[in-house]
């Protein structure tokens, strides 16, 4: 029996979730398959910032600098429980840029975008007192301090693709795309899923938007050809134990120009990155080599008093960012940009080139108003205007917090800080009646209850530890050997209960 769609979005990052769900929103019959997690790749790989790129304007994109602060405003309003406020502190370094052009550029980033609503602007500041001046060497004195915001960002894919969902689309994570062929009508569509028999799928178009594998896509699958080429671009990051103790992050000018960031992560560590390197080998298997690690711990060595070295690496990621080429000959002065592409002879395609996280949803409601004119029925543009994602509905995430941990006192208050920054007003459907920690059913490690595994098997297509431990949270810095097999051992053995969560 072959499935009917008005839309086929083949890949599961956050560019392909964020046009399921605008086209879902639109009234549009959606179908998303990914051959993977929701997220495995580049989509879970970033440094974790929704922000403007400061750099960016040194190479004159102010066009995407604009885009992606006004992007920035939108997404704090959607997603408070896991997009939150960041300040950045810029320690100066006078034969590198000096101080006029640091200030004049952060002016201008406060004003881009269509100009600063929520968050604090930037200001020149003291290091010797300041908090963050406290854990740089002591030849720094002069540093800048500017706005940008976290955000959990598998979470974010995750939300999306929820919130597709729950507007009517169908979603087929760990799903291959293994053909497609079109003639003037539509689009027809072999899929496979990791178990089970192949799905046929009938779209009348389709959404190219599998990110590093967008020009494999074309010639191996889609078998369309094309003109464009895609540079892949490694960046990896590395984690270490907490290198200060207050809540700024840092941004770190390297003598290549480049810049590396230091950011608080998960309370107890430190996140540092990125690095830039033109990628050759295949992105479905990456590993942060020798000589980044060396580049990443040097980078911070400058700066901090306290030095670092690769045997303090407790974890590293990383992954593919699928730019346009250009032909710049510097891996990280590309473009972040992204095209869009409607290939009209047939039934429509629409390519998606580049791309950043921030600049998702502006890319999905871009790409929807091109697709939208071939269908009468779909409705205007509507993600800008204040539609939350799933557990965003509260905008008071601390009075949330707050009100949780008073219903719940029982509760430990950082395992309630977690929760609700990462499902927000969801946190409640995960505790349920219950009373006590036992009541939340089997302990696995760290604070990860049955009763959180369950939800996230019902409603966040979880099948296996790295879903839960390293996608849709980051307990896996946690977890100790025995807990994550304990944890396998669950995942593969419990029935699926969609319904308890309702």
């Amino acid at each position: 029996m072959t499935e009917q769609f008005d839309l086929l979005v083949v890949g599961g990052g956050i560019n392909g979730v964020g046009i399921a769900r605008d086209a879902a929103g639109r009234g549009l019959s959606v179908c998303l398959c990914e051959s993977d997690d929701l997220a495995a790749h580049t989509s879970s790989a970033s440094t974790k910032l929704i922000h403007g790129g400061l750099r960016y304007l040194e190479q004159y994109e102010f066009a995407l600098v604009g885009k992606a602060l006004a992007e920035r405003e939108v997404l704090l309003r959607a997603a408070p429980h896991i997009i939150w406020p960041l300040r950045f502190v810029l320690p100066h370094q006078s034969h590198l840029r000096p101080v006029w052009m640091i200030r004049l550029g952060l002016i201008l980033y406060d004003n881009l975008g269509r100009g600063r609503r929520t968050l604090p602007g930037s200001r020149r500041i003291a290091l010797k007192r300041h908090e963050a001046g406290a854990a740089l060497r002591a030849d720094f004195h002069t540093g800048f301090v500017y706005s940008d915001a976290w955000v959990q960002d598998a979470r974010l894919v995750v939300l999306n693709a929820m919130d597709a969902l729950e507007r009517g689309a169908t979603i087929y994570p760990r799903t291959r795309c293994l053909s497609a062929s079109r003639d003037p009508g539509g689009w027809d569509v072999r899929l496979q899923p990791a178990q089970g028999k192949p799905l046929l799928v009938r779209a009348r178009a389709l959404v190219n938007a599998t990110g590093p594998w967008a020009v494999q896509f074309l010639e191996q699958v889609a078998k369309v050809g094309h003109d464009h080429a895609l540079r892949w671009v490694k960046g990896s990051h590395i984690v270490v134990p907490r290198l200060f103790e207050h809540s700024h992050a840092y941004i770190f000018q390297q003598p290549d120009r480049r810049i590396v960031f230091a950011i608080p992560y998960e309370h107890q560590f430190t996140l540092i990155g990125t690095t830039d390197l033109d990628y050759h080998g295949d992105p479905a298997s990456l590993h942060i080599d020798e000589q980044e690690t060396h580049y990443l711990c040097d980078a911070v060595n400058r700066y901090f008093k306290r030095g670092i070295a690769p045997a303090d690496v407790v974890w590293s990621y990383s992954g593919v960012r699928p730019l346009l080429d250009d032909d710049t000959g510097n891996a990280s002065q590309v473009t972040r940009d992204y095209l869009l592409e409607l290939d009209r002879h047939g039934a429509p395609l629409l390519n998606v080139f580049g791309g950043k996280l921030t600049t998702y949803r502006k890319l999905a409601e871009e790409a929807l108003d091109q697709l939208a004119p071939l269908f009468p029925h779909a409705s205007e543009a509507w993600t800008s205007k204040g539609h939350p994602l799933p557990g965003g509905e509260r905008q008071d995430v601390d009075v949330l917090q707050r009100e949780l941990q008073a219903a719940h006192p029982w509760l430990p208050e950082a395992m309630v800080w977690r929760l609700v920054h990462s499902y927000g007003s969801r946190t409640t459907r995960i505790l349920g009646q219950a009373r006590s920690l036992q009541d939340l059913g089997e302990h696995f490690g760290a604070d990860l209850y049955q009763a959180e595994v369950d939800y996230l098997r019902a409603l966040e297509w979880v099948v296996d530890t790295d879903d839960v431990l390293w996608r849709r949270s980051k307990l896996g810095l946690r977890f100790q050997p025995e807990q994550v097999t304990r944890l396998a051992t669950y995942l593969a053995n419990a029935p699926r209960c969609r319904a308890s969560f309702a």
